[in-house]
């Protein structure tokens, strides 16, 4: 890295950069520059802007420029995909994705509360996540383990590390309620993880202010940060400032903190109420005054803190007008450290020695898991309602599934943790169980887990069948789309001799691409499917007291076949996921491809600012937004010359999300280059709110600047559809993929279908990017020696070799 007491550029009005930003899976910078020597400009190694070394410099001798800019990359795979441990937030999966429902709302202008209500709903389901997970820990150590295995002695008997636990051993800890308040360690542990992963995060993104940049006048009216946009003047002319243009967008500190200590206390309370209520139970029953006593006191501590915690849930959501830099201390500090006392009193309570006590049957884990799926189940519902009145306000026919977007995931996010902590409860009942199956009466040494997660596990076989109907329509329908393809990609080419494998393989390729555009469809009768199977779930559960397996019983023998199928089915594949799950994580580990797999998911699920879930992995934006944003400003304020942000894929997301963050009199010298791009194929269908029609019409009027490529071909990517008529033309496509059809003479070898890659192989691209900064202004001839003073941030001395005139490979 060159060294920071370096002069930065003078300005030169005919500098010109091209800032390379790549997408998901990442880069490196010799691969994005094509050189594999590269010079650190500017960042950490976390983060970091790139040069060709024979670029470092490079404006102090604008008479060795080329035509073309020079090129800088923007590395930021590092901030998802860094090293294994990150591999281990595929366990936090519910969490993210309940956290992207947050951000899925229907454009809505004008409906302050509708939108409030709405982030409070995904909240609560968040927060019901936290206890889901508590809850299943719980389960596993204090009832399956230390309730009904260690208090068995034909369990305990053949597990030697229970040894202290079991009954029949008659130690100090045979007690049920010591061995309770020994067990309680794991869940807090887990508890405490969670808290340590979010506060370590938190201190390495939330906790980065961005650069304090100057705004024009006029953009401090901001308006309700829950709000969707607001409108300045500028030059008479309306502007959008969306949600993502403001100071605070990316500074999610104080909301973040003030959850992290919500969700904390709501674990802590969840082990509490799992040790402390079952003492209490007991005392009750035993006519134990003084005990019974304390149990009341212990129960209403426990009702008054977590009405505390889930009304700091329903707060008052993110602050953006502003970078906030406030922390609520009395929340962040007092109520985990409350909750955690509470539990402290919960073993302390349920240690007491109570001769007579003996455990049997299980623990009311049925109420709990039960009460968590009705919940759930009445939130998604009502977020839904919400959702539509949201829509119907402002309907955008491209907004997914008419605003049913955010319910939708929400679902899925509480499926997915259902899915996630069932099976780990029934894979250790059937461990510890043995020969035996746990539920089943006959044979079994421990009665097992509760009965919901058996019916929700059985549920599982029946929602996969019905999945195949849609996925086998699917296929007929991109099989017959690619025959009918066929005669217009040899229109297309203008094929004397067509060669029908070719033909048939483009085809089938742009019919797979656009499948893409079908994932609402089958995620939406996915979601309705997994509300409706819960639904009778927990009914069948709650009527029937009993397995699936027994609740059939008399039924005849083809219905009980079915019902004995479905369960062990369903078991197993419950558990298979998780095991699935675990197994990446230690792949992960040891392989670096698998790493960058990973990696991939979460460049898309964790885009957006934990705004719903403390737990959920952090959000890389919040660090590389400000990163680009603030590279622009300063090279473009002090060189006055013309800069392309050229993004790939999840790059033009970024790029675009940068360029937002932008004041005025930086935007105006700042073209923006995105190819590959799911701004809105992806983001503006399934986050209007942010990145709809409105949003970005005000980005293509506030820049005049932007060009977009795509290809039919690409999966990913797809064309921005805004109206063009008060600017210029954005969208350029589709391109031709592959380039030529067969062999020619200037490609004798056949050319590749590139897809979603390499879209700086197509000569459309350097055409574009040169007609961008021409429109950015015409390049002023320099004197030689005119410019040396100084390069670019933290530059070190010029260099002799010339400086490269093409840009690099934002991505593969």
């Amino acid at each position: 890295m060159p060294p920071a007491s370096q002069a930065d550029a003078a300005p030169n009005s005919g500098a010109a950069l091209e800032l390379l930003v790549h997408g998901v899976g990442g880069a490196t910078p010799q691969d994005m520059l094509g050189d594999p020597r590269t010079t650190r400009i500017t960042g950490d190694a976390t983060a970091a802007v790139y040069r060709r070394t024979e670029d470092v410099g490079a404006e102090q001798h604008p008479e060795h420029l080329r035509d073309g800019p020079v090129a800088e990359a923007y590395c930021w795979s590092n901030l998802t995909s860094g090293n294994g441990s990150r591999a281990l937030w595929l366990l936090l999966l519910p969490f993210m994705v309940v956290n992207l429902a947050h951000w899925m709302r229907p454009t809505a202008q004008g409906r302050t509360r509708a939108v409030r209500l709405y982030g409070v709903l995904v909240r609560l389901v968040a927060l019901t996540l936290t206890v889901l997970l508590t809850a299943a820990a719980c389960e596993v150590a204090l009832d399956l383990v230390a309730w009904q295995c260690a208090g068995t002695p034909e369990c305990s008997g053949q597990r030697s590390w229970l040894g202290f636990l079991s009954t029949h051993q008659d130690g100090w800890f045979a007690q049920p309620g010591r061995r309770l308040a020994v067990a309680a360690l794991v869940p807090t542990a887990l508890v405490g993880l969670l808290w340590y992963l979010s506060n370590r995060t938190w201190s390495a993104y939330e906790s980065q202010r961005p650069l304090t940049m100057d705004e024009p006048a006029g953009t401090e009216a901001d308006t309700d940060p829950d709000e969707d946009a607001d409108v300045v003047a500028e030059s008479g002319a309306p502007l959008v400032r969306p949600a993502l243009g403001r100071p605070g967008f990316w500074y999610g500190r104080r909301l973040v903190a003030r959850l992290r200590a919500a969700h904390t206390a709501a674990g802590f309370l969840t082990v509490a109420a799992s040790v402390g209520s079952t003492a209490a139970r007991h005392d009750r029953a035993a006519d134990s005054p003084v005990l019974a006593m304390a149990g009341v006191l212990f129960e209403a501590g426990l009702v008054l803190c977590g009405l505390v915690v889930v009304a700091v849930v329903c707060h008052r959501g993110r602050s953006e007008r502003r970078l906030d830099n406030r922390i609520d201390r009395a929340v962040t500090t007092f109520l985990p450290g409350a909750a955690l006392g509470l539990l402290l009193c919960a073993v302390t309570y349920a240690g007491w020695s109570r001769p007579g006590w003996v455990s049997s049957g299980t623990l009311p884990g049925e109420a709990v898991f039960r009460a968590l799926a009705l919940g759930q189940g009445l939130l998604v519902v009502v977020l839904a309602v919400v959702a539509l009145a949201l829509y119907r306000r402002a309907p955008e026919p491209r907004t997914t599934l008419h605003g049913l977007g955010g319910p939708v995931v929400a679902m899925l996010a509480c499926a997915l943790g259902g899915v996630m902590t069932g099976g780990v409860a029934q894979r250790v009942a059937d461990w510890l169980d043995g020969p035996g199956t746990p539920g089943m009466g006959a044979g079994a040494d421990i009665p097992g887990p509760p009965v919901l997660l058996s019916w929700q596990a059985s549920v599982i076989p029946v929602l996969l069948l019905l999945l195949l109907l849609p996925v086998i329509w699917l296929t007929l329908r991109t099989l017959r789309h690619a025959r009918r393809l066929g005669p217009a990609v040899e229109a297309e080419y203008e094929v004397r001799h067509p060669e029908p494998d070719r033909t048939r393989k483009i085809a089938r390729t742009r019919a797979t691409a656009a499948l893409t555009d079908s994932a609402p469809g089958i995620l939406g009768l996915l979601s309705a499917a997994t509300l409706l199977l819960g639904t009778g779930a927990v009914t069948g559960s709650w009527i029937t007291g009993e397995v699936p397996g027994l609740a059939m019983d008399g039924t005849g023998p083809f219905v009980e076949s079915l019902a004995e199928a479905a369960q062990s089915t369903g078991s197993w594949l419950t558990g298979f996921g998780v095991i699935l799950f675990v197994t990446w994580g230690r792949r992960a580990y040891r392989d670096v491809s698998a790493r960058r797999t990973i990696g991939i998911l979460w460049d898309v699920g964790t885009f957006w600012p934990r705004a719903a879930h403390p737990f959920a992995p952090p959000c890389y934006a919040e660090r590389a937004v400000p990163d680009l944003s603030s590279r622009m400003c300063a090279w473009t304020g002090r060189t006055r010359g013309r800069l392309v942000i050229s993004g790939h894929s999840q790059g033009s997301v970024l790029a675009a999300a940068a360029v937002w963050q932008l004041p005025d009199s930086a935007r105006r010298r700042v073209a923006l280059l995105t190819y590959g791009s799911p701004i809105e194929r992806l983001y503006g269908r399934w986050f209007p709110a942010y990145f709809g029609r409105v949003p970005l019409e005000g980005l293509h009027r506030s820049m005049h600047c932007w060009r977009n490529l795509w290809r039919g071909t690409d999966p990913i990517g797809g064309p921005v559809r805004i109206d063009e008529r008060q600017g210029h033309e954005i969208d350029h496509g589709p391109l031709k993929d592959p380039l030529v059809y067969g062999r020619t003479v200037e490609h004798p070898l056949p050319e590749p279908i590139l897809g979603h890659s390499d879209y700086q192989a197509d000569p459309v691209f350097a055409v574009e990017r040169a007609a961008l900064l021409e429109r950015l202004g015409p390049r002023v001839p320099q004197q030689s020696g005119a410019g040396a003073q100084g390069g670019g941030p933290r530059s070190g001395s010029a260099q002799d070799g010339t400086a490269q005139g093409s840009a690099g490979r934002s991505s593969g």
